[in-house]
């Protein structure tokens, strides 16, 4: 092993274990590599500002602003006032009025940070009134906003597509199963955890209440139509499809609802600016990152060494996601995916796996990941929002996670998972 791939292997984990910051530890790590390797280091910079010009990255930008608008707008409030008429009278009703409401708000922003703030927010002391723990709460929370990059629009689906040239439409729709699928098993974990404490269910809700919370949400609820029908429809780009979101977004918070003023959209706007800095900052280092591995040629040694095993699919397979689970619980999913294209693209050529069924095994893999203690980025959201130390949301998270790894082994060894809605369109 030489210097410079030594570097990029010890360096990048040993800085993390340090705390130093991913972004940081990224771009620390590359430019040791390429001080090693004796490269030049306006290289790096250049793969820094290359990897960040796709168009299709662009609809990063705009669905962080969509899914912060839509909260501060009263979009997010209303679909919780939506899902709470419709289950609330269940057992665990009101645990399932969280997962729907993720459900309905990833449909529109695409983001399991912005799903979990937004839901959390509203729903954590809400939970806490009614009986339920506010550390079970808040994992649902947590557990609610992976939901987010599971179902279309999804971020890390745009990511995965533009590096591995694999059609963005097609990821998003493969998500749409597995959303459901998680969705309804943690809708099955708090009916088990409402029995278990006996949390009673809500008085049912009447016609009238459905109709009066329908009619407040029923231009929330156009907002997925509006978005994914102009995707599927041919209308628009997924880079299109988030902007029309954040113009949406906008149209309701200032002209509809009337809960975004020009006082408030300044601070909500800049809040946004700052996620979408760090998330892109992210993007670049890990460019350059990918780039110097793909130089000393890691993939293919990697590719090599995991050729011993491709007479055992099913082992291989499950050593894959075990790989993947594993990076994914200690760094961030968007940088992973990058970093990691060039060498996982050939592997799922190995397994003989639809490129589309193994981008969005990829895809569920990291996203589980930003739910895993210690380092999950939406452990950290839901922990800000709710004020627990994250070993106290960790212990009711457990169940919610292995949930979430059935869900991926379904998507992993059972292609009609994810290519069922996919085979209709191609």
């Amino acid at each position: 092993m030489n210097t410079t791939v030594l570097v990029l292997a010890l360096g990048l984990p040993v800085m993390l274990l340090m705390r130093v910051p991913l972004a940081f530890a990224i771009g620390l790590a590359t430019i040791g590599a390429l001080w090693s390797a004796d490269i030049d280091m306006m290289i790096f910079a250049q793969r820094m500002v290359s990897g960040t010009q796709s168009f299709s990255l662009l609809a990063i930008p705009f669905f962080i602003l969509a899914g912060d608008l839509m909260t501060a707008g009263g979009i997010s409030r209303r679909l919780v006032a939506f899902a709470d008429v419709l289950v609330r009278h269940r057992t665990g009703g009101l645990g399932m009025v969280a997962v729907l409401a993720a459900a309905f708000f990833a449909a529109l922003s695409g983001s399991a940070p912005a799903t979990t703030a937004a839901i959390g927010a509203i729903m954590i002391p809400e939970m806490e009134k009614r009986g339920y723990s506010r550390a079970f709460a808040t994992a649902l929370a947590v557990a609610g906003g992976i939901i987010g990059p599971m179902l279309p629009p999804s971020i890390p689906m745009v990511v995965w597509g533009v590096m591995s040239e694999t059609s963005i439409s097609q990821l998003f729709l493969a998500g749409v199963v597995p959303g459901i699928l998680l969705a309804f098993g943690l809708m099955v974990l708090c009916w088990h955890h409402a029995r278990k404490h006996d949390i009673a269910p809500q008085p049912k809700a009447s016609r009238a209440e459905v109709w009066s919370a329908f009619n407040d949400a029923k231009w929330a609820l156009c907002g997925p139509i509006l978005v994914l029908g102009g995707i599927y429809g041919g209308i628009v780009t997924p880079t299109e499809a988030a902007i029309v979101a954040a113009v949406f977004a906008l149209v309701l918070g200032f002209g509809v609802y009337r809960e975004l003023t020009l006082k408030t959209i300044v601070p909500v706007t800049r809040g946004s600016l700052k996620t979408m800095t760090i998330v892109m900052f992210i993007i670049a280092l890990a460019n350059g990152f990918g780039w110097v591995m793909a130089f000393e040629r890691i993939p293919g040694q990697v590719t090599q060494a995991l050729d011993g095993f491709s007479d055992m699919p099913v082992l291989y397979l499950l050593m894959v996601n075990v790989l993947l689970l594993v990076i994914g619980c200690v760094m961030d999913n968007l940088a992973a995916m990058i970093i990691l294209a060039s060498f996982l693209v050939p592997i799922g050529e190995q397994l003989g796996m639809d490129p589309v069924q193994f981008g969005a095994m990829v895809a569920i893999n990291f996203t589980i990941g930003m739910a895993t203690p210690p380092f999950g980025y939406t452990i950290f959201v839901g922990a800000a929002i709710s004020g627990l130390r994250i070993g106290q949301i960790a212990r009711p998270l457990m169940p919610m996670l292995g949930v979430m790894i059935a869900v991926l082994l379904l998507v992993a060894f059972v292609p009609q998972v994810t290519l069922s809605l996919v085979d209709l369109l191609r």
